[in-house]
């Protein structure tokens, strides 16, 4: 069993950066892919940016490349997700979610566990 919490979200204006973080508990956060998903008001959940358990892979959607940054510290038991030049089409809820072995999956059915999410409003 893994429980996830993520923090970090908040209300920042166009052009700003957000720096999300994912708490895991548990002993065995190094063998868990991580990912980042989000969900705006009215619209279905969408991948944002994953890391395989390894650290070797990392995904990202292709809306988000060069923006977003996905990092994992195995010490900390913590993924990051580092979000510049932010836009109001950001705006979301953010969660973070773990696959046991995973290579980095962008669909949410490879996922096991899932956190509650955090808000990230970006305003214009």
């Amino acid at each position: 069993q893994v429980q996830l919490v993520e923090s970090g979200g908040g209300l920042v204006q166009a052009g700003g950066s957000l720096r999300l973080s994912c708490a895991a508990s548990g002993r065995t956060f190094s063998r868990y892919a991580m990912g980042w998903f989000r969900q705006a008001p009215g619209k279905e959940r969408e991948f944002v940016a994953a890391i395989a358990w390894s650290g070797a892979t990392r995904n990202y959607a292709d809306s988000v490349k060069g923006r977003f940054t996905i990092s994992r510290d195995n010490a900390k038991n913590t993924v990051y997700l580092q979000m510049n030049g932010l836009k109001p089409e950001d705006t979301a809820v953010y969660s973070c979610a773990a696959d046991l072995y995973g290579l980095g999956y962008n669909l949410p059915d490879k996922y096991d566990y899932w956190g509650q999410g955090t808000q990230v409003t970006v305003s214009s």
